[in-house]
């Protein structure tokens, strides 16, 4: 079985939803994750489930696809990552998509308010971390040496749930960063600090441990008063009801726990 991840929706949409979802993203970057897999056609099918999620979920979510198309032969499990505040915009907008998984309850909060989605099931927590090339040219250690405006700091949009992550760390330490860019989810945020364009940025755990040592990862305590629940739930109007709802069985049954976990996800 072939797995794909969607790359854009807007195949099957005008591409004023796109324009919509991006605006109500509030950044300049494209409503959707870049990917080179064909998108999901907008009536999907019985052997299809259309997953949208966070794009920390990349890693995790992309084992679970596989092993969901393993237990369910014929089946495809296609995947958008990206922003939750875009992916909800999208939902809102008419994306076809069965499944939603967020990184913050107020994004999944979009999707519900408008009578998209079933009651929630928080199934994972994450938590920042301060991200610094593996050299640490900048020899950044803690929170406050972020405030030194010599150092340059990449954080995630506010608008995005580890941009709002961010705000609330930032603000329970007192301290005041000025970011040389705000990016759209936290893969682009981290992204910066691979490429040595940032001296820092604050990015969740689990995209650190994902990055396979070309980050160090700094704990600080005010992470702790800033850590973010992630909901997952299937769509009221999914094209394929029933595989949705065996998809969000899968991410909260052991076998997803375990997956998530050793993400270096904590459990809610």
């Amino acid at each position: 079985m072939v797995f794909r991840r969607l790359s854009r929706w807007s195949i099957a949409l005008p591409v004023a939803f796109a324009l919509a979802g991006l605006a109500g993203c509030g950044s300049g970057a494209p409503a959707t994750s870049a990917s080179s897999a064909p998108a999901a056609s907008a009536g999907g099918g019985a052997g299809e489930v259309t997953v949208f999620a966070a794009a920390s979920l990349t890693g995790t979510f992309t084992e679970l696809g596989r092993s969901f198309e393993s237990a369910h032969p014929g089946t495809t499990v296609r995947f958008n990552f990206g922003s939750s505040a875009t992916l909800a915009q999208q939902i809102v907008q008419g994306a076809p998509a069965d499944v939603f998984a967020a990184a913050s309850p107020a994004t999944m909060k979009t999707v519900t308010d408008a009578s998209l989605a079933g009651a929630p099931a928080t199934f994972v927590r994450n938590k920042l971390q301060i991200a610094v090339p593996a050299a640490n040219p900048a020899k950044v250690d803690e929170l406050k040496d972020l405030a030194d405006p010599a150092v340059k700091v990449a954080l995630c949009a506010e608008q995005v749930p580890c941009g709002a992550a961010a705000v609330k760390a930032l603000g329970a330490a007192g301290l005041k960063v000025t970011p040389v860019t705000l990016e759209q989810d936290v893969k682009a945020t981290l992204t910066k600090v691979q490429l040595g364009e940032v001296d820092a940025a604050l990015v969740y755990r689990t995209d650190v441990i994902a990055s396979g040592g070309k980050v160090t990862g700094i704990d600080f305590p005010e992470a702790a008063q800033a850590i973010n629940d992630y909901p997952i739930a299937a769509l009221t109007k999914a094209p394929a009801g029933d595989l949705a709802k065996q998809f969000v069985d899968l991410v909260l049954s052991q076998q997803g726990k375990d997956v998530l976990a050793k993400a270096g996800f904590e459990a809610p």
